[in-house]
């Protein structure tokens, strides 16, 4: 009778071991607090389409906006709405859509991956990559992802090519082709991972 209950070090070492593992919520408010950053890009998306949609229509104020948002330092501003500057705009949309999905892998595949389980094998809209989200697929996603963002980046710069000097060109190059380095060192690296936990398996 005695054996069958647990010591006292034990439950205390249960209640600790609890304890700990219970500590993940606290990631709880990173995630609500990475919610609202998307409410912040939500609206500045729409901010900058509706000035984009009024300065094409001719509303004066939009247009200044506009050339205000693409301007580059120490360069002349635009003067019309020609189809550089609406590029740059679109282009900026399409940075804000891409940080969006960011924050989306990070919120839900972090609290998914870290936190808790969300049950969504039934959900019609469950995204593909989470059914075999982890660390690993976590971590390549993301650096997909930045190297998505740095790619747009690098073409608003390549686009405003005449505005900056070479060793800004190149500078901004070289970062992204460090992200590109990155992203494929981890999927190297997750790859030397999945052999080594295969071939574990087969021994």
């Amino acid at each position: 009778m005695l054996d069958s209950q647990p010591s006292s070090s034990a439950r205390k070492r249960s209640a600790l071991a609890s304890f700990m593992f219970a500590s993940r919520w606290l990631q709880l408010p990173l995630y609500l607090g990475l919610i609202l950053a998307q409410c912040v890009y939500v609206f500045h998306f729409w901010v900058e389409l509706k000035d984009l949609v009024l300065a094409a229509m001719g509303n004066e104020a939009a247009l200044q906006h506009i050339f205000q948002a693409v301007a580059v330092p120490n360069a002349p501003l635009p003067t019309k709405l020609n189809e550089t500057t609406i590029m740059l705009v679109v282009l900026g949309l399409i940075d804000v859509v891409m940080i969006s999905n960011l924050l989306i892998m990070v919120i839900v595949g972090g609290y998914e991956t870290f936190v808790s389980r969300m049950h969504l094998e039934d959900h019609p809209d469950q995204p593909e990559w989470l059914s075999h989200v982890n660390a690993s697929v976590l971590k390549t996603k993301l650096a997909m992802a930045i190297i998505g963002i740095s790619s747009i980046h690098l073409l608003k710069t390549f686009i405003n090519a005449i505005s900056y000097d070479a060793k800004t060109m190149i500078a901004q190059t070289c970062i992204h082709v460090v992200f590109l380095l990155s992203a494929m060192a981890i999927a190297y690296t997750d790859r030397i991972m999945m052999n080594t936990q295969s071939d574990n398996k087969h021994h």
